[in-house]
């Protein structure tokens, strides 16, 4: 049994990478799109704000819902992996009766790929955003 005062070096002197997506708007934050390492991907929680940073929260839930999506691929493109090689999704949404719409976008955008998946309700998401989805995935 490794003893967890001792660190394993091999582990620890492997390189966390930082990749922002060139095609999202930057972070206007002190976090990057993705961060990999350990060959997994673990991406930020995307919100509906479009490429040229328009924040679409008067939108229909639906088309917040696409865009959040479309960003978490341009995440994953960024880092070398795409949507088949996701390990585990959480989705946060401000209004859970929204949970049936949410699933219906994301069973036609994901297909038969079902990885871990968590939906919980939130009080309120920047932007006043009515979804925000964040992931883990597995390099390809």
């Amino acid at each position: 049994m490794p003893n967890p005062a001792t660190p394993n070096t091999t582990e620890r002197s492997e390189t966390i990478h930082l990749r922002n997506s060139p095609d999202l708007i930057q972070p206007l934050g002190h976090y990057s799109h993705v961060a990999v390492h350990g060959g997994l991907v673990y991406v930020s929680g995307q919100l509906p704000v479009d490429q040229h940073g328009t924040v679409l929260s008067d939108q229909a839930f639906d088309v917040q819902g696409l865009q959040v999506l479309h960003n978490l691929d341009q995440c994953l493109i960024a880092a070398g992996t795409d949507r088949s090689r996701l390990v585990s999704v959480t989705v946060y949404v401000t209004d859970i009766a929204q949970w049936p719409a949410f699933d219906a976008i994301y069973a036609d955008w994901i297909g038969q790929h079902r990885p871990a998946r968590a939906v919980t309700g939130a009080s309120r998401l920047h932007y006043d955003a009515a979804v925000e989805v964040q992931a883990v995935a597995a390099l390809s």
